[in-house]
């Protein structure tokens, strides 16, 4: 059963984000980077929408994909946003990304739907982050950078591995916003 509401879950209200979820990405936008002179963002299960409302904030100007099979209902209303109601494992949706990139940066805040057994949910996050990283190989800009989450307890060092040997610069980070007894963590990875 899920923890009452933290300190993290009240300011997302109070900002009118729709998910805590919004302060994992501002804080590795804030350590990192990771949207820094971003013109055009993919965030891949972008549902509800909160990493999608951090990026139109802080990044106006920026054109953004937002993909989910979820539907995704932001309260603001954008001409520089396109919603993508698809399947990230979807080979159409792959041809149809690779038609409108490349972009600047790829996020994927997507999690499996957990079963409570820690090895298959991991394996499930690990599939997911996998078809997140083959996106980004079709779609990244140049200079592109990508933030993934994944659960640990599975394949992520081989994944960390795997960026590393395809990006100047990878590494693992878990940031404050998760929670206490969380098992995800964030695979970062700039070109």
């Amino acid at each position: 059963m899920r923890e009452k509401p933290d300190h993290y879950t009240e300011r997302a209200k109070q900002q009118g984000y729709l998910a805590r979820s919004v302060f994992k990405l501002e804080e590795l936008d804030r350590r990192f980077g990771v949207l820094k002179d971003a013109s055009s963002v993919l965030d891949l299960g972008a549902a509800p929408g909160s990493w999608t409302q951090y990026v139109l904030r802080t990044q106006p100007a920026a054109r953004v994909v937002a993909v989910d099979f979820a539907s995704i209902k932001l309260p603001e209303e954008t001409a520089n946003l396109t919603v993508l109601n698809d399947d990230i494992f979807s080979p159409e949706l792959l041809e149809h990304l690779r038609e409108i990139g490349p972009f600047d940066v790829v996020l994927s805040d997507a999690a499996p739907s957990t079963t409570g057994n820690r090895g298959l949910d991991a394996a499930r996050s690990a599939s997911l982050a996998e078809m997140v990283l083959e996106i980004a190989r079709h779609t990244l800009a140049e200079r592109g950078k990508l933030a993934v989450k994944i659960f640990q307890g599975g394949d992520e060092r081989e994944l960390l591995k795997e960026l590393r040997s395809e990006f100047p610069s990878a590494r693992a980070c878990k940031p404050r916003a998760c929670r206490k007894d969380s098992v995800e963590t964030y695979l970062l990875a700039f070109r």
